[in-house]
């Protein structure tokens, strides 16, 4: 008898300040990684599947990233070379 299966991982790699795509509101958003391993007898043996996702703590909208995205947003969270966030203009301080 062979058991196997498929487990899911999440983790959350950074939070950072973008404006939302969805809400247009300018707020914080979880940058996560989702990992599906394949199991043989509850073992985790390899990745079967690796998925990036930002979040917005706001409305709570989800948008799918692929893997260069995501390193730039780590790199940028990190403090970086500050390049422009994926489809999100910088917010500029107001000036009066």
């Amino acid at each position: 008898m062979i058991i196997f299966g498929t487990k899911g991982y999440l983790y959350q790699l950074a939070i950072l300040t973008l404006v939302c795509g969805s809400c247009g509101n300018p707020s914080a958003h979880t940058l996560r990684k989702r990992v599906t391993k394949f199991t043989l007898f509850f073992v985790p043996l390899f990745p079967i599947s690796t998925k990036y996702v930002t979040q917005c703590t706001f409305c709570g909208a989800e948008q799918k990233l692929v893997k260069e995205q995501a390193d730039q947003l780590v790199l940028q969270a990190a403090g970086g070379p500050a390049g422009q966030a994926y489809g999100q203009p910088q917010q500029q301080p107001y000036q009066p």
